[in-house]
């Protein structure tokens, strides 16, 4: 049973068969796909799944707290697995690639700043947007 599927018993949610490949699916996925994504992988395990079933099962996924939608500026929403393991995002503007992150010193900084101008931090989203560098800009 995938971590999904276990959350969506725990919070009481029906897993239809259907449901259930596409929390495996996400639970399974080491990228960010958006709901055509899903369905296309989903598809390939059982051909009645339709678009509007991953619709239906990421909002109800998602209004649950069990997945997270991203909106990385390129149109579509992306999902991935909400997890209590926080993480920054690096957007590559060329192919769509997201790559996670984790840095202290960010994480410092923010604190920091919110403090600075009279706030407790208590939650924050970082998505960095950029390009790949040049092997010349490597060195």
């Amino acid at each position: 049973m995938s971590r999904i599927e276990d959350l969506c018993q725990k919070n009481g949610l029906r897993l239809t068969e259907q449901r259930r490949v596409i929390a495996r699916i996400l639970s399974e996925a080491e990228d960010h796909p958006d709901a055509e994504e899903l369905h296309r992988r989903a598809y390939s395990v059982d051909r009645n799944i339709s678009l509007a079933t991953v619709y239906r099962t990421v909002k109800l996924f998602e209004e649950a707290g069990i997945i997270e939608r991203h909106d990385f500026r390129d149109g579509r929403s992306r999902f991935e697995e909400a997890t209590e393991d926080h993480h920054d995002h690096l957007i590559d503007i060329r192919s769509g690639d997201v790559v996670e992150f984790m840095n202290e010193e960010i994480e410092r900084l923010q604190v920091e700043i919110a403090r600075k101008l009279g706030y407790k931090l208590v939650d924050h989203r970082l998505e960095l947007y950029g390009v790949p560098l040049d092997e010349d800009e490597k060195s």
